[in-house]
């Protein structure tokens, strides 16, 4: 005999709206840390999309930057075009649906994309750090605590 879980009808409402992640990876390493709390005290339901992708996209970039190693940076992968790799210095959103991506690309030249939550297609690669700074880059740690901070 199969057992179920019986919710109440507030535990119903209250997993319908509250954030949801699940990883398994194949090479042991553990999933992420804990949501931060200014990104599930809010109902999804709540935020815009561009919010909402934005807060995803600083927990996914951070936790990939613990991965890296001191010689290397984070950098941004497109797919469906032609913009190359971004090594990621800003992002950004516009509500109600833009996300907004700024750095340099793999030759240096200063570049931004600005791309609709509908189209969002990202890589996370690892790329060698600037030389000519002796600590990598680490934008996700930064992003997140700017998100922690002000609540968006």
């Amino acid at each position: 005999m199969r057992e179920e879980m019986i919710s109440t009808s507030a535990e119903a409402v209250e997993d319908s709206i509250l954030p949801c992640r699940h990883e398994a990876r194949a090479d042991g390493v553990e999933p992420a840390a804990p949501l931060p709390e200014n990104v599930i005290d809010k109902p999804v339901a709540s935020k815009s999309p561009a919010a909402w992708a934005y807060e995803r996209l600083i927990l996914y970039i951070q936790q990939f930057e613990e991965t890296l190693d001191s010689d290397h940076e984070v950098a941004m992968g497109f797919a469906g075009g032609d913009a190359g790799v971004l090594r990621i210095e800003g992002m950004g959103y516009f509500d109600p649906d833009i996300v907004t991506f700024s750095g340099t690309d793999a030759h240096g030249v200063r570049t931004q994309l600005v791309q609709h939550v509908s189209q969002l297609s990202v890589i996370l690669r690892a790329m060698p750090k600037v030389t000519q700074h002796a600590e990598p880059a680490r934008i996700g740690f930064r992003l997140r605590a700017d998100l922690e901070k002000t609540g968006k």
